[in-house]
């Protein structure tokens, strides 16, 4: 959400920033909410000047009845009652413009970082770098579910008849080497200085608010019926209303947190999940990171954070690449986003593995995070976050990568500790 300041005294540049993401349809919201924060103001205005009169009034009137002037004192009783109905009635408009403004506000896309290219959708993202040797072995590369399925090691029929397509049973070697793939994730971050954290698997919706724009919530997020929390689709959300409605001390910046948790996404308008397929599913385990930090650190913290997910990968013998998402492509909290995409040599191409984002102050201007600042006033801090790894989707790139001519698969040195110290999966 972006300061109502930008809009009084820069809406062109607001709606420049509209137009970059070619969301045309919310240009009119800018002049919206600038009219309507101007009779807010007005309201407030007359409200607080009202208060001091009748405050000033209020205290004549016990004069007034000492004098014996009975008549200018009922008129004075009369004159703070009306004062008193229309600040009310100001009170309720102020409260109601205050909804207005905010229900547009929260639909206002944040200002895009200007090194981000200018595109409509993902078909413009622009490849920033190559990470390994992208490779075809001469033998053929099963699809991913035959090659789980040759070591007995995934059951969608099974997943399907208890949950139905999007789901699966993950069992044996394969089932083990999700898990390894999630503790080595954990000590590869904590490693780095990052604390670890299991969080709240589900959040209220006020949490949902902060941390989302309403037409991703509406594509991802699980509802629970009859109650106010939703299922999380990623640890972030969960992670960053962690500090809601709090005042950070500045000397306990950055926070820099990993998280693992399930994730549960609804993934409408995914036409068709796929029934043997686990890369796009509604329901998968993740290990994050995420980072709260100073305005002018965000940019070196977003380069951070992208290598060490291309750093994690590349220890499994995974070749990636980076990607810059366009502005059509950013999420409307997003500054800067950068997706990490694992070589497929079966499809000989990349897919999407992993999100880097920059999403400034938005998050915690929406949450009410505020650091403490006593010589240059409280500020919103800046938050990003990062995907180290999300299984099973990573199990693919992993199994591809490191499967060998003779059907075995390969696990790499960085690995084995954590797959009980076995070379290789037959």
């Amino acid at each position: 959400m972006l300061d109502i300041k930008l809009i009084r005294t820069q809406p062109e540049l607001v709606k420049e920033n509209i137009k970059k993401k070619f969301q045309f349809e919310k240009l009119a919201l800018v002049d919206e909410v600038a009219a309507l924060h101007a009779e807010f103001r007005e309201a407030h205005t007359r409200a607080d000047y009202l208060r001091s009169q009748r405050n000033s009034i209020s205290k004549s009137i016990g004069a007034l009845m000492g004098r014996g002037q009975k008549e200018e004192a009922e008129a004075a009783k009369q004159q703070v009652n009306d004062m008193a109905e229309e600040m009310a009635r100001l009170s309720v408009r102020e409260d109601e413009l205050s909804v207005e403004i905010r229900r547009r506000m929260l639909v206002i896309p944040n200002i895009i970082d200007p090194s981000v290219p200018i595109g409509k959708d993902d078909s413009e993202n622009v490849e920033v770098e190559r990470f390994g040797e992208a490779t075809v072995p001469e033998f053929e590369i099963p699809y991913h579910v035959d090659i789980m399925e040759r070591f007995k090691g995934i059951d969608l029929d099974a997943a399907r008849k208890v949950s139905g397509n999007g789901f699966y049973y993950l069992c044996g070697d394969i089932a083990l080497l999700q898990s390894a793939i999630l503790a080595y994730a954990r000590d590869f971050m904590v490693d780095r200085g990052f604390t670890y954290y299991i969080p709240p698997f589900m959040i209220r919706s006020g949490v949902v608010d902060g941390v989302m724009s309403f037409s991703e919530m509406e594509g991802m997020m699980y509802k629970i019926e009859g109650e106010d929390l939703y299922l999380i689709g990623t640890s972030e959300h969960s992670m960053i209303g962690k500090f809601i409605d709090t005042f950070l001390e500045e000397n306990e910046l950055p926070q820099t947190l990993t998280s693992y948790s399930p994730c549960f996404r609804k993934e409408v308008g995914a036409h068709g999940i796929e029934e043997r397929g686990v890369y796009r599913i509604h329901q998968f385990e993740k290990q994050e990171m995420i980072v709260v930090c100073k305005p002018e650190e965000s940019m070196q913290w977003f380069d951070t954070l992208l290598k060490n997910t291309i750093e994690f990968f590349r220890s499994l013998d995974i070749p990636v690449r980076s990607l810059e998402c366009c502005s059509g492509d950013l999420a409307d909290l997003k500054v800067k986003s950068m997706d990490v995409e694992a070589w497929s040599p079966r499809q000989q191409k990349y897919f999407e593995v992993g999100s880097c984002s920059n999403l400034g102050d938005a998050q915690a201007r929406r949450l009410g995070i505020r650091v403490k600042n006593k010589e240059t006033g409280n500020y919103f801090p800046h938050t990003l976050n990062n995907t180290v790894v999300a299984p099973p989707r990573m199990l693919i790139a992993f199994l591809e990568n490191n499967l060998r001519a003779d059907g075995s698969v390969a696990i790499p040195v960085a690995l084995r500790p954590y797959f009980r110290n076995k070379a290789e999966i037959k």
